[in-house]
């Protein structure tokens, strides 16, 4: 940390079993969530400069704290939706912010597919834009885009460092079997 206290905005860094991640926060809550990058903590690092050039890496807030605890404890397989993170949806178009509330509603363990989510958004013909809007997704994991799934539940695409192989990893700690049968990770 380069910040010796707390801030209102400003982003951290932290382990969890899959790697280092981070997260930025602001006065209305989360602005953002960074999965590991492949090339470990400096990568992250970067990436975070990039993605908020306005923010310092700080101490985290009481909230970001709380925040990282959820984060942490999710990708250690603990069954918290972390629904109760408030999340700055600030800049997310409204047809994101629809696909990500519905996204918040899948619970550890279970999984949906960018069908499955068009059709709660009332037509089928979406399922790209889900999946467009999943790959968009700032606050992963707190919104759980690797819980939605292509058609025949096969993984489709993830942004995050890893892609596919991290979105199957998040799936297996979970104990979610979206091919009906356990993950090798």
């Amino acid at each position: 940390m380069t910040a010796a206290s707390t801030s209102e905005s400003g982003f951290a860094l932290f382990p969890t079993a899959i790697g280092v991640c981070a997260l930025a926060w602001g006065p209305q809550g989360l602005v953002g969530v960074q999965l590991p990058e492949e090339r470990g903590e400096p990568a992250t690092r970067a990436r975070m400069h990039r993605r908020f050039p306005e923010l310092a890496e700080s101490l985290p807030s009481e909230r970001a704290q709380h925040a990282i605890a959820g984060v942490q404890a999710l990708l250690e397989g603990a069954t918290d939706d972390l629904c109760d993170i408030e999340l700055d949806m600030r800049g997310v178009s409204e047809f994101h912010q629809r696909v990500y509330a519905i996204a918040r509603r899948i619970p550890p363990g279970q999984t949906r597919t960018y069908g499955e989510v068009a059709e709660e958004l009332g037509d089928k013909g979406l399922s790209r834009a889900v999946g467009q809007a999943m790959g968009h997704n700032p606050f992963a994991p707190v919104v759980p885009c690797h819980r939605v799934l292509a058609a025949g539940n096969k993984p489709g695409g993830f942004s995050a460092g890893g892609g596919a192989l991290t979105k199957l990893r998040m799936l297996d700690i979970e104990g979610a079997t979206p091919s009906g049968t356990r993950s090798l990770f």
